[in-house]
């Protein structure tokens, strides 16, 4: 019910459309009702040879002998026999509405149908044509009506969706996935998009097209027609005991759907290496793999689902057949008992038992088409299910409620104590596993430029992401002049840091706007400026668009090294205190890293620069003011490159043998 009432929160914003589609539904419904309800005056003229005129008076004066015979009964029970008179009450009742509407029917519909008897069916035959055109145009507003209202809503559930998700912490986005996001924002909303539209329409239009033809059904025989709704219940526990069973297996179908999202994805991304090393049949069998659990988990579903449909079906024939034989036998015996218990108000005719069978088949073809929508309603909450998990995941980094304003950066920033460890659970106990941080103490004055060093798990490019907050400690304090970084708003903060990184992500844009990027305020001349001190010019002008030449998917139409160039224009352009260099030129050829250098040597100034990196090159030694060694989560060296070469050997491990000749 809590998922129900979401997506209703969804629906609300465009109930005024939802209800003009109800009002379409109510319409087709009593129009497919009353079109099968013509069966009774066609069997009637055609048939029984009967007019309608004829038959109404007939009735009507049926009707007055019954009143007349039942107030004369009504005079002859005894004042002590309340029961027996409450009981010719009811009958008397029940005879006066009938003649009354009996009256209604000579007084106001049967003076616009001819006399003659041809010429009724054509009257017949014409208004089930003109009903079956308003029916058809209800169901196509119907159909634009929930159509615009699904997808409408599908659009705002994956916004707030991804909304959240770029609003998450680093860390939980990479323990989610992006085969995992990607699919939930794409697969699982189209997967509940279909649900809605089947709920929307076909959930609100068929059961009011049964509802209508069993009410038709009452008005023709109410005690005939009771015992054909003896099965819903049979129906109901079929939809419950099913539904529980497939929503599980609906949900790990799409479950393994993103197992072949990520299996195709991975193959994309790492195209290079799948064909340099010949991976091809490597990645063919894991999708395989990943097709095959899809084929097994789908084929649950299906086998559910196909057998709700026939054995729906199977009890709908149970409910046509406790109707259409006692008729039968109340046709062919002309009475109206069985076994002394009255089953019609009088001997059932033809046209009135044909008239029962076309509304309980009219009945029956709605519930046979609800049986193949459960099961798509089904494997739509269970997307709705995935989705709103995504919706729901808080980030572990979250937003302090009274941020405290703060100054550009211009003191020092200190680490106190830091421990850090991947996991789910960052904040248990640290002995819980091995952390990636441990108890890490540093301090760097505004200004300097710091070099965080060491080989692959260390721990340095994780001690350098705590400070823009991609993810928060376990335990320990980061500060900036003295301000703890989670009092500070995540805006402010990380305005005041510039990032380049290791694998430059550019976007699928222009070269403008993937530098403009980084400061969406700044000017053309600020633009052009920071591209300028990126070294970035000299390549971009011999481009035929210029700034407008768009880029590709992640950079793929520039070289490393211009990618990189651009990815340090968009750091510029920002104009940060801070600025965050991780792993930047361990892809890049010597003359680009010599470039960066160049940038570096003029941009540093001002600003407090950290350089990650495994290993120091020789274009780097002199532009760096403190080296601090990581190894295993800890400091275990801090000082200057000359220090530190002589005094660490660690460290000496980790610099280019060139720089270490030179220093020699």
């Amino acid at each position: 019910m809590n998922l129900i009432s979401r997506l209703g929160n969804y629906l609300w914003p465009y109930r005024r459309r939802l209800g003009l589609s109800v009002f379409c539904a109510v319409m087709i419904s009593l129009l497919w009702s009353l079109n099968l309800s013509i069966t009774f005056p066609i069997v009637k003229v055609l048939f029984e040879n009967d007019s309608l005129h004829t038959f109404v008076d007939q009735e009507i004066e049926r009707i007055d002998e019954e009143i007349a015979e039942y107030s004369h009964t009504l005079g002859l029970v005894n004042e002590d026999q309340i029961s027996e008179q409450a009981r010719i009450q009811r009958k008397l009742r029940d005879a006066s509405q009938a003649l009354v509407y009996r009256q209604w029917l000579k007084n106001s519909v049967l003076p616009w149908i001819p006399s003659d008897k041809f010429h009724t069916i054509l009257a017949i035959l014409a208004f089930v044509l003109v009903a079956t055109i308003v029916k058809g145009c209800m169901m196509y507003a119907q159909e634009l009506l929930v159509g615009g209202v699904v997808h409408a809503s599908c659009n705002d559930i994956r916004k707030d969706t991804f909304e959240n998700v770029v609003n998450l912490d680093y860390q939980t986005v990479q323990e989610i996935g992006s085969p995992q996001l990607t699919s939930r924002l794409t697969n699982d909303v189209s997967e509940l998009g279909v649900g809605l539209n089947m709920f929307a329409s076909q959930l609100v239009r068929e059961p009011l097209k049964a509802f209508c033809c069993i009410a038709a059904a009452f008005f023709f025989n109410w005690r005939l027609t009771c015992l054909s709704i003896l099965v819903l219940p049979a129906i109901g526990f079929l939809f419950y005991r099913s539904g529980r069973v497939m929503r599980s297996a609906a949900r790990n179908t799409l479950e393994t759907m993103s197992n072949i999202y990520r299996s195709v994805s991975e193959s994309l991304d790492a195209t290079r290496v799948v064909i340099a090393f010949s991976g091809e049949a490597h990645h063919l069998k894991q999708l395989e793999s990943a097709n095959t659990c899809y084929y097994d988990t789908s084929m649950k579903l299906i086998r559910i689902s196909a057998l709700i449909r026939p054995v729906t079906e199977l009890l709908g024939m149970i409910a046509f057949t406790l109707v259409l034989i006692p008729g039968a036998y109340l046709v062919l015996n002309s009475t109206d008992q069985i076994f002394g218990v009255k089953m019609a108000s009088g001997p059932l005719t033809m046209s009135e038992l044909t008239t029962l069978y076309v509304l309980m088949a009219g009945a029956l073809d709605p519930i046979r088409k609800l049986s193949g929508v459960f099961p798509m309603l089904k494997r739509s909450l269970a997307a709705a299910d995935r989705i709103f998990a995504i919706t729901d995941t808080v980030t572990a980094v979250p937003e302090t409620a009274s941020p405290v304003a703060v100054q550009p950066h211009h003191r020092n920033i200190s680490f106190e104590d830091i421990s850090f460890r991947y996991s789910g659970e960052a904040a248990k106990d640290l002995i819980d596993s091995a952390p990636a941080l441990r108890a890490v103490d540093l301090t760097v004055n505004f200004g300097e430029v710091v070099a965080v060093v060491g080989g692959n798990g260390s721990g340095k490019s994780t001690l350098i992401s705590l400070l823009p907050r991609l993810m928060d400690p376990a335990r320990g304090t980061i500060r900036i002049d003295g301000v703890n970084t989670r009092d500070m708003s995540l805006k402010d903060l990380r305005q005041q840091i510039g990032l380049v990184t290791q694998d430059t992500m550019l976007f699928d844009d222009t070269i403008f706007n993937n530098v403009l990027y980084g400061n969406p305020s700044a000017t053309l001349t600020e633009v052009e400026d920071a591209i300028k001190q990126a070294h970035a010019s000299d390549f971009v002008s011999l481009l035929p668009q210029g700034l407008s030449t768009r880029v590709g998917a992640k950079g793929q139409k520039l070289s490393g090294g211009q990618k990189q160039r651009i990815s340090l224009a968009r750091a510029i352009v920002r104009n940060p205190a801070i600025l965050i260099l991780d792993e930047a030129t361990s892809a890049v050829d010597a003359e680009s890293e010599a470039l960066i250098y160049d940038v570096l040597r003029d941009f540093s100034k001002g600003r407090t620069v950290f350089i990650i990196s495994h290993v120091i090159s020789r274009h780097f030694v002199d532009l760096i003011d403190r080296v601090v060694v990581l190894d295993g989560g800890q400091i275990i060296a801090d000082g200057s490159h000359q220090h530190l070469l002589s005094n660490c050997p660690q460290y000496s491990r980790l610099v280019q043998p060139e720089v270490t000749r030179r220093a020699a």
